[in-house]
């Protein structure tokens, strides 16, 4: 059902397919959510239907708004202003851009690791899609601020957590912000951060799925089971941060050429100061998950070294988000 409602929403030109595949989507990853029974899983399952119904409805409304207008159902052709700003909030739900962030960090902290994957990558693709193909009609200025926005407040509200999981997904809700503020301009930049932003996520992921550590407190314990794989994470979580000479530094050096085109150096300048915010975490992560050794104390159990070998995807996705840009 995921598959179906994402190629659904992916390949409609009429809205309300799109927005069939969307409710297809939503109601296909509840039950990965709630897996688990736990009341955290359950709560963020709800959490995670109201806000996906309200964008759904949102995005609805507007499609309908235009074609009451206009007599366009066409996706491409959505030229009505006021359909368009609640199209931007609609999607801007959808994926967790600020202001509309607060469900995001609990529903990836409520679901498991690999539904937490699935929610922060493909999840993300539909919504994407739709912005790409109605880009060239939303309000420049509006995806701007909500960018900017996105990147402070990912990187501020990432700083003081713990839980992985809640900082994997400040660190998509910084991501987004790079995505936004480009899809104006440059939408092919957009898709192309999406898909990094999916490969180094989808690596961070699986290895921490892997090692299963879910807490900043386990990741320092846990480097016994997989040491190799380990200190990859290490590179992948920078690539993640967006330094060079690794994968994640290809999409930051593409938008802000493309914004000091587009005479926009301050915002430039001022998305990559934010970004700042995020290396800060993602290198507390990988220092705790490679660097620091916990202090030795007579409680403190070494973990068993994991006797598989290490997955094949997962060794192909490290490579990949590490080593694009030097090749």
């Amino acid at each position: 059902s995921l598959i179906l409602g994402t190629s659904i929403t992916v390949s409609s030109n009429h809205w309300i397919m799109a927005w069939a595949g969307l409710e297809i989507n939503t109601l296909a990853i509840l039950p990965l959510i709630a897996q688990s029974h736990h009341p955290r899983a359950i709560e963020a399952a709800t959490k995670y239907f109201l806000t996906q119904a309200a964008a759904s409805t949102l995005m609805l409304f507007s499609s309908m708004t235009n074609a009451w207008y206009t007599g366009q159902w066409d996706i491409a052709q959505l030229t009505h202003p006021t359909s368009c700003l609640i199209l931007t909030s609609a999607i801007a739900m959808k994926l967790g851009l600020v202001p509309f962030h607060f469900w995001f960090p609990e529903v990836l902290q409520g679901s498991p690791l690999t539904t937490g994957l699935l929610l922060s990558t493909i999840m993300k693709f539909p919504p994407m899609t739709l912005f790409y193909m109605t880009s060239h009609s939303l309000n420049p200025t509006l995806l701007t601020c909500m960018a900017v926005s996105s990147a402070a407040l990912g990187g501020w509200m990432g700083l003081n957590q713990t839980q992985i999981r809640k900082i994997l997904a400040f660190s998509s809700i910084a991501h987004l912000g790079w995505m936004t503020i480009i899809i104006a301009y440059n939408p092919k930049l957009t898709l192309l951060n999406f898909y990094l932003y999916i490969l180094m996520t989808a690596a961070t992921f699986l290895t921490l799925n892997t090692i299963k550590a879910t807490k900043l407190s386990t990741l320092m314990t846990t480097w016994t089971k997989a040491p190799s794989l380990n200190a990859m994470l290490l590179l992948t979580l920078l690539s993640l941060a967006g330094l060079p000479p690794l994968t994640g530094f290809i999409p930051k050096w593409l938008i802000i050429q493309e914004l000091t085109k587009q005479n926009m150096a301050p915002m430039a300048t001022m998305i990559s100061l934010l970004s700042l915010l995020g290396l800060f975490f993602y290198l507390r992560l990988a220092y705790c998950a490679t660097i620091t050794l916990p202090p030795h104390t007579t409680n403190h159990m070494k973990q068993w070294h994991i006797n598989k070998p290490t997955n094949t995807s997962i060794a192909i996705l490290t490579t990949v988000s590490t080593l694009l840009l030097p090749i």
